[in-house]
């Protein structure tokens, strides 16, 4: 942060000042967000404003607002995004994060921050973490989120040394991080991916086998052993079919996605119904992934970088399913 930006800010600011904000006019596609300009609420007591660095793009926040998961009029224009990396501007009485006090100038990353397609907001400080300087601003607006859910969906199946643990769509925002926090803990990775990304889910410690026809086969010939757990992170029938078939322990088998295979016995976790939200694991996920980074066992491979203006055209971009890493908007 610059010695003039500094000298520019006050903790206890009376006036939060202007940003640019991207929102959601309507419920719809891409086509539904716009660009404005935004007052920026002063920080009140545990809060902190944060200028956006950088802004993790994620699926959740265009579901939130295509309507498939509800329209209330109310809530239009829509904030949108959850997560960035940044530099604290000002801070409010008790604002102190999960790793401490929070002073102006911190390099730190925020989630949930709703709203987080801006270039300044105002957020709990309870969403304020560190940066590790391991870590650019690209790839720390792109760590939490997911991160929170690919430790939460190891912790579900707990892979312990030795054991062998399938991801599928492993080349994914979420499967990415769920390879290398395995591969960490001493478990053998066999990972699903498109074709073009193979060699993306070997770099990270998994063994790499293309999804579609004969993928039972493939995964028996790569882990001859057997599966001991999966993580699914693609919910395609086929990623579940497979995985009943390889692992007898339906506890053992975990999904982001497949939220219409529940009677089946599978673990499913997230914001669904009957999905276990696993607040408590995911609130602490942050220590565990920092800790990963600073040993140099966790990196952020970031795909694409868009503008704030371009959120619809990243939004159309990771809609297509195959980013091969996370997307972000640089304000």
């Amino acid at each position: 942060m610059s010695t003039d930006t500094r000298a520019s800010t006050d903790t206890e600011r009376r006036d939060g000042g202007m940003a640019k904000r991207v929102v959601a006019e309507s419920y719809g596609g891409p086509e539904a967000l716009s660009l404005i300009d935004s007052d920026v609420p002063a920080p009140g007591q545990g809060e902190v404003t944060l200028r956006a660095l950088a802004i993790g793009v994620n699926p959740l926040d265009y579901k939130l607002y295509s309507g498939g998961m509800g329209k209330d009029p109310a809530a239009l224009p829509m904030p949108v995004g959850l997560e960035l990396s940044g530099t604290v501007t000002a801070v409010g009485r008790g604002s102190e994060g999960p790793a401490g006090p929070l002073s102006v100038g911190d390099e730190v990353m925020a989630y949930p921050a709703p709203g987080a397609y801006a270039t300044d907001l105002t957020v709990p400080a309870s969403s304020v973490v560190p940066k590790p300087p391991e870590l650019s601003w690209e790839a720390a607006a792109g760590l939490l989120l997911t991160g929170a859910t690919a430790v939460h969906a190891l912790t579900v199946v707990d892979p312990s040394e030795g054991e062998t643990l399938l991801i599928h769509g492993a080349s994914g925002g979420v499967g990415l991080l769920a390879v290398q926090i395995a591969a960490a803990s001493g478990a053998r990775v066999v990972g699903t991916a498109s074709e073009r990304h193979l060699e993306l889910v070997e770099r990270y410690g998994a063994t790499a086998l293309p999804y579609g026809d004969g993928l039972l086969k493939r995964v028996r010939e790569a882990a001859p052993d057997g599966v001991d757990a999966v993580v699914d992170t693609s919910g395609t029938r086929e990623a579940i079919d497979a995985s009943l078939e390889l692992v007898p322990d339906r506890e053992r088998i975990v999904s982001i996605l497949a939220f219409d295979r529940g009677d089946t016995g599978i673990k499913l976790i997230g914001g669904a119904p009957n999905a276990d939200p696993g607040t408590q694991i995911r609130a602490g996920a942050w220590r565990r992934l920092i800790r990963l980074v600073r040993q140099g066992e966790l990196e952020v491979p970031v795909s694409r970088s868009y503008s704030l203006a371009e959120a619809a055209e990243a939004h159309r971009f990771l809609a297509e399913g195959h980013p091969g890493g996370k997307v972000v908007l640089l304000p």
